[in-house]
């Protein structure tokens, strides 16, 4: 168990080595259910999953296998499972292909998510199980034409009828996944014209009808249609949480939609590393393989780092998620709460592994494609499918833009409320700006590293703070500044990479021999120097939109003095890191 940090507390908390979760740390039950859904993705997906038409038989199977129900309570048709175990099944469905994974989690999480945690014991009860086995399949009706990233300006509208017993939909939805087979939608509309609300229609509803399948860049084996509301009328009954209340809906299901993407993302990192390999093994130029060049050990070890770091936070917070929804369930709180509010609190780390995860695919699956060189461009080799449908990852689930947003929103608004103590931890570093820097020397095997991930914490306290300070004394409004917030996002978003890439190698050190692990040390440390190079140019870019004068030269000084990581030679890191990969013939980490 960990101990429990609340959401963005790793600001200005540490975090205890031994109690934080590592992948190393999952035990036989858990790896058990690893190799369950890997037989079904190499078995099923992988050769069946690009196309529309297996959807629908896929999620049945998957339904059998019981990875639909794993978050569901039993008394709803579900078979539970712990966090690090769901963990486990996003990661490996993400090594399948896009499109089934577009299909599965959109089912699994804003399809069935709305019900469990707003809808009524009656609507549980009736459609659940069914979600749960396979039998029906969910689908999610929240962007229109005219708003996409401003969900709550749908025009869709809802009325009641005269007998006020029945509400009457009209309106249209686009770039709906699962529309083409789906037998739920959940359906988001302004009743009386304002309150937005959430609501539960049925296929074959009259009224409800569906556009032609969209023709799109990547996951062409999903299906991606316009939803069409005219005049659908429904009991209010299928009135999902309460009426004007649908942000909440929208807002929170998400959360764990983010974590799970994430997750999917990084399992798909493993696997394109591993294609990678193969073929630059298999591939012979000047008369050896391509994986002897440096150029190529370079791609395949910054594949691999990226990865290691993504999947050490994904962990992190998988526990940090299950320890609070743990919590929750000893306080009283039924399942469906415990799991929300656990989401709910780390809403920003989930945001943190939304953004990063879908990024790091995004490098990963084009490297995959270059080492491929011209058959990587060919459709008759999967770099090009894997090259576009990766592509979407950075757009739903709230664009990645949106998802850095809210990070920033996120955190100051806890800090408004008294949910977060930044001000004096800002106010700390403040003062140690205007004092001698201190010249203590860094103690333990990785001292000079836990020093970096604190002097990244003041640098982002420094910058955040001067920011929103400007924003008090009225010289700015943060909201308008959104290149400043973006800049502060990518600091939190290093930070906390940075940070849990070190709490992992630190755990496998006081278990391993250091040479066991000579590779995991590698890849946190060229981490960490390459973090460092851009905390300093986010924070350089930021301040130099607001700061003046002599506090723009105090604050560079600042800067100066929290980027103190020693220079590694990376080149050498990033040998031992491939090295090891290419001897193995896949990602071996």
């Amino acid at each position: 168990m960990n101990l429990i940090l609340k959401g963005g507390e790793f600001l200005i908390k540490e975090t205890d080595i031994q109690t934080n979760f590592i992948p190393e740390d999952l035990n036989e039950d858990q790896l058990m259910i690893r190799n369950s859904v890997r037989t079904f993705v190499t078995n099923e997906v992988q050769p069946k999953g690009n196309e529309m038409a297996n959807q629908v038989d896929l999620l049945h199977q998957a339904g059998e296998l019981g990875l639909l129900a794993a978050h569901i309570p039993e008394e709803y048709g579900g078979s539970p499972l712990d966090t690090h175990s769901n963990t486990l099944i996003s990661e490996e469905l993400g090594r399948g292909n896009g499109s089934f994974s577009t299909s599965i989690a959109a089912h699994t999480g804003i399809g069935m998510l709305p019900i469990l945690y707003f809808g009524t014991e009656e609507l549980k009860k009736k459609y659940l199980p069914g979600l749960s086995n396979g039998t029906l399949k969910a689908s999610y009706c929240l962007t229109e034409p005219s708003s996409g990233s401003d969900a709550l300006s749908a025009k869709s509208q809802a009325r009641l009828s005269d007998d006020g017993k029945s509400y009457i939909l009209n309106g249209q939805k686009m770039w709906i996944s699962n529309a083409g087979f789906a037998d739920i939608f959940i359906v988001f509309a302004q009743v009386d014209g304002t309150k937005f609300t959430g609501f539960l229609v049925e296929k074959g509803t009259a009224g409800l009808t569906l556009g032609a399948e969209e023709h799109k860049l990547g996951i062409k084996g999903s299906s991606t249609r316009q939803v069409f509301l005219e005049n659908v009328t429904i009991p209010i009954t299928n009135v999902l949480g309460e009426v004007g209340k649908g942000h909440l809906i929208a807002f929170n299901v998400l959360n764990i939609g983010r974590y799970k993407l994430g997750t999917m993302a990084m399992g798909g990192c493993k696997l394109c590393i591993t294609e990678a390999t193969k073929y630059a093994n298999d591939r012979i130029q000047f008369a050896q393989p391509i994986s002897s060049f440096g150029a190529i050990k370079y791609k395949i070890a910054e594949m691999a780092i990226r990865t290691f770091v993504t999947e050490s936070t994904v962990y992190r917070v998988s526990d940090l998620m299950d320890d609070k929804k743990n919590e929750e369930l000893a306080a009283g709180h039924d399942y469906a709460n415990a799991m929300l509010e656990s989401a709910e609190e780390y809403a920003v780390e989930c945001a943190i592994i939304k953004i990063y995860g879908s990024e790091v695919l995004d490098f990963v699956s084009d490297e995959l494609l270059q080492i491929h060189g011209g058959n990587g461009y060919s459709e008759e080799y999967a770099p090009a499918r894997v090259y576009r449908d990766s592509r979407i990852n950075r757009i739903y689930e709230g664009t990645n833009e949106i998802n850095r947003m809210l990070i920033i929103n996120m955190i100051l608004k806890r800090t408004m409320k008294g949910q977060l103590d930044l001000v004096g931890p800002a106010w700390e570093v403040q003062k140690e700006l205007t004092g001698l820097p201190k010249m203590e020397v860094p103690e333990g095997r990785f001292g000079l590293e836990w020093r970096s991930v604190k002097d990244f914490k003041k640098l982002t306290l420094m910058v955040a703070g001067a920011a929103v300070k400007y924003q008090i004394d009225g010289k700015h409004d943060l909201k308008d500044q959104q290149e400043i917030l973006m800049n502060v996002a990518d600091m939190m978003i290093d930070l906390y990479n940075s940070e849990s890439a070190l709490l992992r190698v630190e755990k496998l050190a006081s278990r391993l021999d250091e040479s066991e692990i000579e590779a995991q040390i590698a890849m946190m440390k060229v981490y960490i120097w390459d973090a460092q190079s851009r905390l300093v140019k986010n924070a350089q870019d930021a301040l130099a939109s607001f700061a003046k004068g002599d506090e723009f030269r105090i604050m560079l000084m600042g800067i100066k003095r929290f980027a103190r990581y020693e220079a590694v030679n990376v080149k050498e890191l990033r040998r031992v890191i491939a090295d090891k990969i290419i001897d193995a013939g896949e990602y071996c980490y």
